[in-house]
């Protein structure tokens, strides 16, 4: 009998160890973007599943995923990377490929495959969200009212230091359309010599004045100090500074650059089923359109869209801050994944030397 007893004992631990060991460790950007998908898809996904969410931020989480894949010590099982990103670890192998049939239709029947925006699945990444890097300014801090991409390189018209990302994507961009370019020939003149050189001509007007960030978090703390009166930015941290903290934070969208992110699994993912299941959950009709209820960025599903509604305050209408609404991409440039998988190393190289002049 206690040998019945003692054999019922370690069986009943083994359940529990196994229903203990039910976890899926996520990788996102922080801040108020980590909080929309805690919000959105973790808490959700264990309520329902039972399988705990371990989240995790990075800068950029496709840094991590190539250094853990390569040291053949993987930790992460999900990650949010951007597009180009997303490609170009899918191309050296870094990431597992994704089955789409396993990803919910849309409530009226609709396949996920024609639910989701055109691009926002590839072999080995599904997109969650459409976001954009914009430039911002603190109203308290800029007399006037800044409306055109160029007014944010124009230092004479208004004064102070500007806050620009650490890397050549997006910054290149903003510069040449500052400079007039259409955003429809920004990437053919970036394929040259002269226009690469045409962009550093533009940073090299307010190079003196810039503060450079690498965190997302970074441009609102910097515009709500006053360590710099305008910043590019990612659109949903300025929303979210500027509503759910009230800074007087305005967005200017002209000229700003269209981007997805989407969801890949490492390759060696210790738990990639687990991966794999939250995915489909997270990025199902009701997930996408719920994280937009949190912040500002755009569900990747077309179904999404006419569920989103206010923000978390019940009064903020989401729409009018989305990226794609329309009245927001009258001088829109979309990033373009190709060109950026191919010169990437390129052009950072060449403004990492522009850097340490």
């Amino acid at each position: 009998m206690k040998l019945k007893s003692a054999l019922m004992a370690t069986a009943l631990s083994g359940v529990a160890f196994g229903a203990q060991a039910q976890e899926v460790t996520v990788m996102s950007w922080g801040g108020a973007y980590t909080k929309s998908q805690v919000e959105a898809y973790h808490k959700p996904f264990t309520a329902e599943t039972g399988i705990k969410v371990n989240s995790v931020d990075a800068d950029n989480p496709a840094t991590p995923i190539k250094a853990q894949v390569e040291a053949g010590n993987v930790s992460i099982d999900v990650a949010d990377v951007e597009f180009s990103d997303a490609v170009r670890l899918c191309d050296e192998g870094l990431i597992e490929p994704i089955d789409v049939s396993m990803l919910p239709a849309a409530p009226d029947g609709t396949p996920a495959t024609e639910d989701f925006i055109d691009g926002a699945l590839q072999d080995c990444a599904v997109g969650s969200i459409v976001w954009s890097t914009i430039y911002a300014y603190n109203s308290s801090n800029v007399d006037g009212t800044p409306t055109t991409i160029g007014d944010f390189f124009d230092t004479e018209k208004f004064p102070g230091k500007r806050g620009v990302r650490k890397s050549a994507k997006a910054t290149l961009e903003m510069a040449l359309m500052a400079d007039g370019v259409p955003a429809g020939e920004v990437y053919d003149l970036l394929d040259s010599d002269e226009g690469v050189d045409r962009a550093f001509a533009v940073l090299d007007r307010i190079k003196g004045d810039i503060v450079w960030w690498e965190a997302g978090a970074q441009p609102p703390q910097l515009l709500a100090d006053g360590e710099v009166v305008m910043s590019t930015a990612y659109n949903g941290r300025i929303f979210n500074a500027a509503v759910a903290e009230n800074q007087p934070l305005e967005v200017v969208w002209d000229g700003q650059i269209l981007d997805f992110d989407l969801f890949v699994v490492p390759k060696g993912a210790p738990n990639k089923e687990n991966a794999m299941e939250f995915i489909a959950f997270s990025t199902d009709t009701q997930r996408l359109a719920d994280q937009a209820s949190w912040i500002s960025y755009g569900p990747a599903r077309k179904s999404s869209g006419e569920l989103v509604g206010k923000f978390m305050d019940g009064e903020t209408e989401m729409g009018p801050h989305m990226p794609t609404a329309a009245a927001n991409l009258e001088n829109a440039l979309v990033n373009n994944f190709e060109f950026w998988v191919d010169k990437d190393a390129d052009l950072n190289e060449r403004f990492n030397a522009w850097l340490a002049n």
